[in-house]
């Protein structure tokens, strides 16, 4: 008798780890911390243009965000825009912040018809004209947007096939806008090669990244929810990211139909202390809280030693610095959740901010998401739930 185990089951780290080396031989992503950076690199140092425009939605402009929003202090005298939503009062306020006859346009689309983003061209052609000296195109080497280029003699950045939208900042998508806003491309993807080694290696992160998803997996009908709390404004655009890159890789319906439904959540502290920190400790109990934290602040920003009438009971907070207040407060809340015993939680602390540990966080998350993807059995690359809206999307405006 031949049996065929075709229904959905906890497999073994063994099977998962030998699975995810399966991938690397046709999904993109796994390869990208180990490529040459050269061109990008001779293309950036050559742009003159102070305003970057980053032209671009979801996986074409979030990741970019996220890491631009971390390493701001790195940054050269350039200014960072992103145009992505078609709210027409935000679109304009954004453009109006832009000198146009200053501007470098960065048109971004894997597919090449990504109806936000040519709606933006669009636009902006009104504005300016558009053509090889002012716009360079990041899309798939056969795409639409890949043939408008060509038809205006606009240079191109190729996104590989095998590649998905989500999962791309560390390719063009992202190294060609960060490498122009001068940060080192080359200290992203050593971060990014760290954990590839270690994990692939089945070291450090082999370890830490298979217990986290297979605690994840195994109690995911209790704990559906996934919370990432960052102690740092600096990682909010980071939670943004990781939203779309959970929800949308892992929001599927498994080998067996079973409907997964691993919910992520992005906050920030300490201002959702104020706020969603009260359903975490009293609501219900279907919650994982990851904390991050940023062990050094590089900023010596101080509270005077200063004494307000009637607020003299707080004078404890003279000499304090801002660094070390906004890691206590961290800390004392993470005390308070692991004290109550019954919320799984775990600490991720940033040694410094830097290129290599924003790669080394992206990349071990991208990895996390794979692996949990491979344990409940779905296709963590597809997103077919947004495809019917699209489709229905264009009738309408056809």
């Amino acid at each position: 008798m031949k049996y065929n185990k075709n229904f959905y089951q906890i497999k073994s780290n063994k099977e998962i780890f030998e699975k995810i080396e399966k991938e690397k031989g046709y999904i993109g992503y796994y390869n990208l911390p180990y490529q040459d950076t050269s061109y990008i690199k001779e293309f950036a140092k050559n742009v003159t243009q102070k305003d970057i425009v980053v032209v671009g939605i979801g996986g074409s402009s979030l990741g970019t965000f996220a890491i631009h929003k971390f390493l701001q202090h790195k940054e050269n005298d350039k200014k960072l825009h992103f145009l992505e939503s078609t709210d027409p009062l935000d679109l304009q306020r954004r453009i109006s912040k832009i000198n146009l006859n200053d501007a470098l346009f960065i048109i971004i689309s894997k597919s090449g018809t990504t109806v936000e983003t040519v709606s933006i061209l669009k636009y902006l052609h009104t504005l300016v004209n558009i053509d090889s000296s002012n716009t360079i195109c990041i899309t798939e080497n056969d795409s639409k947007l890949k043939t408008f280029a060509k038809s205006r003699d606009i240079k191109t950045f190729e996104i590989p096939k095998d590649v998905g939208g989500r999962f791309s900042v560390f390719s063009t998508v992202g190294l060609v806008p960060l490498a122009i806003m001068g940060l080192d491309i080359d200290e992203l993807l050593s971060g990014c090669k760290e954990v590839s080694d270690s994990f692939f290696s089945q070291d450090e992160y082999y370890s830490l990244l298979m217990e986290k998803a297979r605690f994840l997996v195994e109690n995911k009908n209790r704990f559906n929810i996934n919370v990432v709390f960052s102690y740092s404004l600096l990682l909010e655009g980071f939670n943004k990211w990781y939203v779309q890159l959970w929800g949308e890789s892992l929001g599927k319906i498994n080998i067996n139909g079973t409907k997964q439904a691993l919910t992520p959540i992005g906050l920030v502290g300490p201002i959702d202390q104020h706020s969603f920190l009260q359903l975490i400790v009293e609501g219900k109990r279907d919650k994982t809280v990851t904390f991050i934290k940023i062990e050094d602040f590089q900023d010596e920003m101080t509270i005077p030693h200063l004494s307000l009438e009637g607020l003299e009971e707080l004078d404890y907070l003279n000499d304090i610095k801002f660094k070390d207040l906004i890691n206590k407060q961290a800390d004392a809340t993470i005390e308070a959740i692991e004290g109550l015993d019954d919320i799984p939680c775990d600490v991720i602390t940033i040694q410094s901010q830097d290129e290599f540990n924003i790669g080394k966080l992206m990349f071990s998350y991208e990895l996390l998401t794979s692996i949990v993807g491979k344990f409940v059995q779905i296709n963590t690359y597809d997103q077919p739930g947004v495809e019917t809206g699209k489709i229905i999307l264009k009738e309408k405006l056809k």
